[in-house]
């Protein structure tokens, strides 16, 4: 019987309450304020006279009105460049310490973030609200006193020009809070492991030493993981290892498309828990069982506004119209697409972060993940956003019965001809002209410029089966195993011509 359960889910649900944010326009405004007032002496702050947009009436519209919008590339060329060089005060007062490694990225020119120590206690408090609102569930008092595996990038982080470089959940696994470093796993010593393969293998040989209660990652590698676990101590359940294990908190991709082969590894109920970690920060945590959304942290260091994702707005690349309109938390509706602005205590201003949401419920400030701004499929005007092509996937698993865990598609000229090429994980005898009408169908059911594109210039669709390992074989190629690694759900047509030629060569 658990002694200690009991009490910890007690003070996690007493953090809890003292923490919810019940006013999240409230919230916001006061980030914005701290986040002026902090830089407001920076060369950035002194370049877009923040004492100026903090003196107006309307502190949102004028720093708004101010600031330009910002993506990595212009963001690094014009300020993070010249900190990187070690000058102080250039986006954000001092130097920091870290630099996290987009995880989309490998090599020389891998993109690096710049993660102030104000960013590691902003991602400490988030983790632990993470972790307290899972007393919201109905979970077992027991996982409340049980390990945690954290199944991220490697905590042997490299130093360079005076800074810790690493993924950012490397960074956050090597910051962890105090009150947690006994209850995580796999430790220090394996997490520092650089290679994936070897990391994985000695957590296997470790499996049955440990308590765990609790997961944490990307679902395709932690999926990897399991079986790796399982295989090593020949069961047919994880449950058989972990017999605890309750909680997965999942993130990076929608975790649907994984449901069925996860389940398959469990024989009894998992809680699934929704997370939004990137390189910029921890934006986003599912906060109640009622509804899969997650809540944005609109308290946690982190600005938040909202372009939307409509054609006039963005360009074909995916950035956004310097004229685009852009939202505040006051005035952003639900169920409309909107690509997401931040700012952050870690100099990142006004910086189109990539990812596209929508609100699911404005007062409780809670999302989902529509996809990414370069990821949306709209070469010939079909408006496909991710979130569209992961639930007409989950239509097609559950119409044929079968696991179809990763996809990839792109629009392909073929005989002078648009069509959508699709390849799809999945080991299903369904025949690929089957599984293409079904999918082609449930598309254009669900959205009516997809529709409207089929009956125009969008002249069919095709799809491929591969091998469901297909697509990390491909990531391993490309020297990007493991960590936050995700696989890209739509290519353009040269990195297509690529991914084409490496599964004829298998």
């Amino acid at each position: 019987m658990a002694l200690l359960g009991p009490i910890i889910k007690t003070a996690l649900n007493l953090h809890e309450t003292i923490t919810a944010t019940s006013d999240h326009v409230v919230a916001q405004r006061k980030v914005l304020e701290y986040l002026l007032k902090t830089a407001k002496s920076t060369s950035f702050g002194l370049y877009y006279d923040f004492n100026s947009v903090l003196e107006g009436d309307d502190m949102e519209h004028a720093f708004a009105k101010a600031v330009p919008f910002y993506d990595y590339h212009k963001m690094d060329e014009q300020w993070w460049s010249r900190m990187k060089e070690g000058k102080p005060d250039i986006a954000w007062p001092g130097v920091p310490n870290f630099l996290a490694r987009s995880s989309g990225t490998t090599g020389k020119k891998s993109k690096t973030i710049p993660v102030t120590d104000e960013m590691i206690a902003a991602i400490k408090a988030a983790g632990t609200r993470q972790v307290s609102a899972l007393t919201n569930f109905n979970l077992p008092t027991d996982v409340f006193e049980s390990e945690v595996l954290a199944l991220g990038s490697s905590t042997d982080l490299s130093e360079e020009n005076g800074f810790t470089i690493g993924e950012i959940s490397g960074i956050s696994a090597s910051n962890i809070p105090e009150f947690l470093d006994s209850f995580y796993r796999p430790g220090k010593e394996i997490s520092s492991i650089d290679d994936w393969d070897e990391r994985v293998q000695r957590i296997a040989e470790e499996a049955k030493n440990w308590d765990i209660g609790m997961l944490s990652g990307i679902p395709s590698w932690l999926e990897m993981m399991l079986r790796k676990v399982m295989d090593y101590h020949k069961v047919d359940s994880i449950h058989e290892i972990w017999p605890n294990l309750s909680v997965y908190t999942s993130g990076g991709v929608a975790f649907e498309p994984y449901r069925s082969s996860f389940e398959k590894l469990f024989s009894k109920p998992v809680q699934i828990v929704d997370t939004y970690l990137a390189s910029e920060g921890f934006i986003a945590c599912q906060q109640r069982p009622e509804s899969s959304s997650m809540q944005l942290i609109t308290d946690g260091g982190i600005y938040f506004e909202f372009v939307p994702f409509q054609p006039e707005y963005v360009e074909q690349d995916g950035s956004i119209f310097d004229d685009a309109p852009v939202l505040t938390m006051a005035e952003v509706e639900p169920e409309v697409d909107y690509a997401l602005i931040i700012s952050t205590v870690s100099g990142a201003w006004r910086y189109l972060i990539g990812d596209t949401i929508k609100f699911t419920d404005v007062e409780k400030a809670e999302i989902k993940i529509t996809g990414r701004t370069k990821f949306f499929l709209n070469v010939v005007g079909s408006q496909l956003s991710v979130l569209k092509m992961e639930t007409a996937i989950t239509e097609l698993q559950e119409k044929f019965n079968t696991s179809i865990k990763e996809f990839t598609v792109s629009a392909k000229k073929i005989d002078d001809e648009f069509q959508h090429v699709w390849y799809l994980g999945t080991e299903t005898e369904t025949s690929e002209k089957e599984l293409a009408e079904a999918l082609d169908q449930s598309l254009q059911e669900a959205n009516k410029n997809y529709k409207v594109a089929r009956n125009k210039a969008l002249k069919g669709v095709r799809v491929h089966k591969v091998q469901p390992e297909t697509f990390a074989q491909w990531n391993d190629h490309n020297k990007k195993k493991g960590g936050q690694v995700k696989m890209e759900k739509v290519m353009d047509e040269e990195k297509f011509q690529a991914w084409e030629e490496f599964v004829s060569s298998l």
